[in-house]
């Protein structure tokens, strides 16, 4: 028997889905243990919803572009930082599980991230900032329509901002412009252009 190949190579699509019903914590662990072995699901939990999200090959692109251009931000300037990705912050007492897609501490390590970045190609159904809140993340941006929106926290509370109070000389235009960009190079050739001006 000769083995079949497909003619031709699909890749999964972001998707998300809020399961029905209210979770306990213990209930969320034992529904994160059945599904630990899936590749490419990531799972949010707050106050008892529990949301999947299928991580689609556009949502990792964006992600990784982003990292890279902001490495090279932090590189070209001189700041020192800790990149941590998508490492789960989770808490019982928070009510609240979740994985930033990137997150940095800037300047030295504390207790949560500084700045927390999130892909969102679909619209999520949890509150986008709740979980953030809890865990008091200095500035959250949103990648959403082709834009990057900012968030800081302030009084316990996170308001739009056009311009990181954490990187204030970062021309967020500009980084939105160059992610778009086809070819990584000459994206990267024009970001750092900008950004030594």
């Amino acid at each position: 028997m000769i083995p079949q190949t497909l003619d031709k190579i699909t890749t999964v699509q972001e998707q998300r889905f809020l399961l029905p019903g209210h979770y306990t914590w213990e209930e969320f662990e034992k529904i994160e243990a059945l599904t630990a072995d899936a590749p490419g699901l990531r799972i949010t939990y707050l106050d008892g919803c529990v949301e999947f999200m299928t991580l689609g090959e556009q949502h990792e692109a964006i992600k990784s572009v982003i990292a890279i251009f902001l490495a090279l931000y932090f590189f070209e300037k001189g700041i020192n930082f800790f990149p941590v990705g998508s490492a789960t912050r989770r808490a019982k007492e928070k009510g609240a599980s979740f994985e930033p897609d990137e997150s940095y501490y800037i300047e030295e390590k504390k207790e949560n991230p500084d700045l927390a970045i999130e892909i969102n190609i679909t619209s999520g159904s949890i509150d986008k900032l709740e979980k953030y809140k809890r865990f008091k993340i200095t500035e959250v941006w949103f990648w959403e329509n082709n834009q990057l929106s900012i968030y800081h926290l302030t009084n316990d509370n996170y308001e739009q901002i056009t311009q990181s109070q954490l990187l204030p000389e970062l021309d967020i235009d500009l980084l939105a412009r160059c992610v778009l960009m086809p070819l990584i190079l000459e994206a990267r050739t024009e970001f750092i252009k900008g950004i030594r001006q």
